[in-house]
């Protein structure tokens, strides 16, 4: 992309139209064979999720498959009743990855509900004539339609009619895992540190610990989102109350910014270093009211990790790392404020201009609704595909078997043909059971492919729905800059004009911008996986190439984004390609890096407290609710495991709310000043060649006053 830009660059001077008067209407549609390229890839998107539909099956994910390659707790089925898939030997299992993933070497049932005592097949069938009811209770855990207890044990146990030995067990992913449980420090399973394995051996309840290795921090991970789903299924009512009041408080901000923009500003940076300066007295209180108290004085370090988060609340040093993450935050604030005062004084004055534009276009401020809906079909679209290409597998069966010496251990075969075979001969024992899904077809050689594909696409489609917004905006704030008398000469309905001219000529355009991006985010996907995956090397040059390459793609990708916003205005104003739009935007950019450095971060700043203040108000309110320190609201606040639950969420969602119509605002003075630039190299502010902006904005960023008789607007 790079490279066309200074291709198309020629080093002539560029020539302007003296008849210009804002966004070109009569215009041809531009980058063509991206455009059709993006139709295909489109239309290829929709093949893709028809197919994956038609061999996918979430069933799959959802329901647990037994070794004879049934769901369990499917409805209209034998397992309908039986949710939970029980292994008969789970000490053969190597790790929970292996028992997710239905590749334990054991047979798997399907049971109604998880085993809760000790028991062993041989004990039990010894007492089957006087004890019943134990007989009974076992048989549950035997393969279906089994009451045979005169068979032979070694028969049973060679046949796998019956597992040896059911121990207390509890579902997690609807599978039965050993139910560990920690006493004075020594591991348990229903309060026994050692069982029965039913082969005659007296075996530890580590062993079970080690055949699921790692299953007790699973299982704390479990007890902390239970408790994470419950807080959310009784507060999600104020959640969306929250994130409704930081709308409210939002478009309020916005509207008052039409007419009190300087004033709302100062309030924004004032109310920022006030919310800032509450959060450090608070964590001063709780530190100072924590002195004395036993225990409050333990380190992080001393304490570990708990599931239990309100423990480390309990601690002193919580609160001080706390104050002093808020005092560095709020130094650094003031110092920019002092250094950027002048700056800061420009950039609410650009924000006034702002406010102006888009209170004469007041539709532009829910349009960001529309990207939102867009984005929101995209990572549907995206996450349903991804799930049916992850489960397009056919079951695949695995002979095994209890001989280690069977030469058909672990070979694919038939469940249907599989006993008029003379493996049951020379292995005894052996089974035909379900091992995973997967497939030897030219569609199941290449899921890994459609996977990546799905990921690309969902990418490209997603920047082309920012991009299509950018250019929206920029095409309907452009309409504003270049109206003679404003708001006389703007056009009627000037957002849906800019939509239908983005939409009409300019697609292929937005698409070949948002390609580039997609390709760039992609390889940042890749070399985050590989990241992941090489984190256990020990090769440093490979971590450190690894950083480098994921530094330097970071750092394109933002280089991208600010050029394709750039090219996107010039687009919405001129109507010419994506190549051309963004060359023309760089070196205009270059031309006032001085200006550029003003606008582009200074009023970010600016509009990043407005956000703060919304997300921190809003906060600071949840924080009072959800504690029930609000006495009218005391009796309506859930009672919550963890507060800091829909807290978190009503603060992350308020400020992505404030993002979505903030964008609208930033997008505006990103406009004006694209055009302000236009504006001062195509005219002088004679009569002849008058300028288009306002006597107020040339004040602010021009060289020279500008008479109101030269001023336009």
């Amino acid at each position: 992309m790079i490279l066309c830009y200074f291709i198309l660059n020629t080093g002539e001077p560029r020539k302007f139209d003296p008849k210009f008067r804002g966004p070109i209407h009569n215009r041809h549609c531009t980058d063509v064979i991206c455009c059709v390229i993006f139709i295909v890839v489109i239309l290829g998107y929709i093949a893709l999720g028809i197919v994956a539909w038609v061999h996918g099956d979430p069933r799959k994910v959802i329901y647990p498959t037994d070794s004879y390659g049934q769901f369990c707790g499917q409805k209209d089925t034998f397992n309908e009743n039986k949710t939970i898939l029980f292994y008969f030997n789970i000490l053969k299992c190597a790790s929970p990855v292996v028992l997710i993933n239905l590749q334990c070497p054991t047979t798997q049932l399907c049971v109604s509900k998880c085993p809760d005592r000790f028991a062993t097949y041989i004990d039990v069938q010894a007492s089957y004539r006087y004890r019943p009811d134990q007989w009974n209770y076992f048989k549950q855990y035997c393969r279906p339609g089994f009451n045979n207890p005169r068979k032979s044990v070694a028969q049973v146990l060679r046949d796998e009619d019956c597992p040896s030995m059911i121990i207390p067990s509890r579902p997690f992913l609807k599978r039965c895992f050993p139910d560990f449980s920690t006493k004075n420090g020594v591991l348990t399973v229903a309060n026994q540190t050692t069982f029965k394995d039913g082969r005659g051996k007296t075996r530890n309840v580590t062993d079970l610990r080690e055949a699921a290795n790692g299953i007790n921090n699973v299982l704390d991970a479990r007890s902390v989102g239970m408790k994470i789903f419950e807080d959310y299924a009784i507060s999600w009512y104020w959640i969306l109350i929250g994130l409704f009041i930081a709308m409210i408080v939002s478009l309020l901000f916005l509207v008052l910014l039409r007419f009190t923009a300087g004033v709302l500003f100062w309030i924004f940076i004032f109310g920022v270093i006030g919310i800032i300066g509450y959060g450090i007295w608070h964590c001063y209180w709780e530190y100072d009211h924590l002195k004395g108290i036993p225990g409050s004085d333990l380190t992080v370090y001393d304490i570990g990790f708990q599931t239990d988060f309100r423990v480390y609340l309990q601690l002193r040093q919580t609160w001080l790392a706390f104050m002093i993450l808020l005092c560095v935050v709020e130094i650094i604030i003031i110092l920019m404020l002092i250094f950027l005062r002048n700056r800061i004084r420009i950039a609410i004055a650009l924000l006034k201009e702002g406010s102006r534009a888009i209170g004469y276009i007041m539709s532009t401020l829910f349009y960001p609704i529309v990207t939102f809906i867009l984005i929101a079909i995209c990572i549907s679209y995206w996450a349903v595909t991804a799930v049916f290409l992850a489960t397009s597998g056919e079951p695949v069966y695995k002979v095994m078997a209890n001989q280690t010496l069977c030469k058909y251990a672990n070979l694919t075969c038939d469940p249907e043909t599989f006993n008029t075979t003379n493996v049951t001969k020379l292995c005894p024992g052996a089974q035909c059971t379900f091992a995973f899904y997967g497939g030897e077809s030219l569609y199941h050689k290449y899921i890994f492919i459609f996977q990546l594909a799905n990921a690309f696409v969902f990418l490209w489609l997603v920047n082309f729905a920012i991009a299509l917004g950018q250019c929206t905006l920029a095409g309907a704030f452009a309409s504003y800059y270049w109206a003679s008398r404003k708001p006389a000469d703007i056009p009627l309905w000037p957002l849906f004009s800019s939509f239908g001219r983005a939409i009409r000529y300019h697609t292929g355009s937005l698409a070949f911008g948002a390609l580039i991006l997609a390709i760039v985010q992609l390889i940042r996907v890749i070399l985050e996986y590989l990241d992941h995956k090489l984190k256990g090397t020990q090769n440093s040059f490979t971590r450190f190439l690894l950083c480098c390459l994921k530094c330097c793609f970071w750092c394109l990708e933002r280089f991208l984004k600010f050029i394709n916003r750039n090219a996107y205005i010039m687009i919405a104003i001129y109507g010419k390609n994506f190549c051309t739009s963004a060359k023309e935007a760089f070196f205009l950019l270059m031309r006032n890096v001085v200006r550029v450095a003003v606008l582009d971060k200074v009023t970010d700043f600016l509009l990043f407290l407005g956000k703060i203040l919304v997300a921190g108000g809003v906060g600071v309110l949840a924080f009072f609710f959800f504690t029930q320190r609000i006495p009218v609201f005391a009796q309506e606040a859930p009672a919550l495991n963890y507060y800091w639950v829909p807290l978190l969420t009503v603060i992350i969602g308020s400020y992505l709310v404030a993002h979505g119509f903030f964008s609208v605002y930033a997008m505006c003075v990103d406009t004006l000043f694209l055009c302000f630039c236009e504006d001062l190299e195509r005219n002088d502010g004679s009569t002849a060649k008058p300028y288009f902006m306002s006597a107020s904005l040339h004040r602010i960023l021009g060289k020279k006053e500008l008479s109101p008789k030269k001023a336009i607007g």
